[in-house]
């Protein structure tokens, strides 16, 4: 894990509860774009999407291995952040949990609760934005 060194605004963007899209790609190399809620740790430098195990985003990732790389960019207007990593995706029953509370923290409602629910974890080494 790594911290992420981010500025106040941009840490406060990412607190705001908003959407983004999570980029993916297919076995084929096409992007696969979807919009997603998500939540970040700066602290840990990590970024959490929940989905279901069947859901393209989620078997994209998997079908990837340890190279799958992911683009997640959260946008207001003119202004937008884009995190990027290594992603995996997991079922672990505590990881699990610690996504939807911070999902819950994050957006005041529980994220939808599939039989099937995974988190997409992406280990973010890359930042970008503008207008923050």
């Amino acid at each position: 894990m790594t911290t992420v060194e981010l500025p106040a605004t941009t840490r406060a963007f990412l607190a705001d509860p908003h959407t983004a899209t999570l980029t993916t790609l297919r076995p084929d190399g096409t992007p696969h774009v979807t919009p997603v809620r998500f939540t970040f740790d700066a602290a840990t430098g990590t970024a959490r999407v929940t989905t279901r195990a069947g859901a393209r985003k989620a078997r994209n990732v998997a079908a990837g291995g340890p190279a799958a790389r992911i683009a997640l960019c959260q946008a207001d207007g003119f202004r937008w952040v884009t995190l990027e990593g290594r992603a995996a995706v997991t079922d672990d029953p505590a990881r699990l949990a610690e996504a939807v509370r911070r999902y819950t923290d994050r957006y005041r409602t529980d994220p939808p609760a599939p039989p099937d629910l995974v988190v997409i974890e992406i280990a973010v080494d890359r930042v970008l934005s503008l207008n923050l």
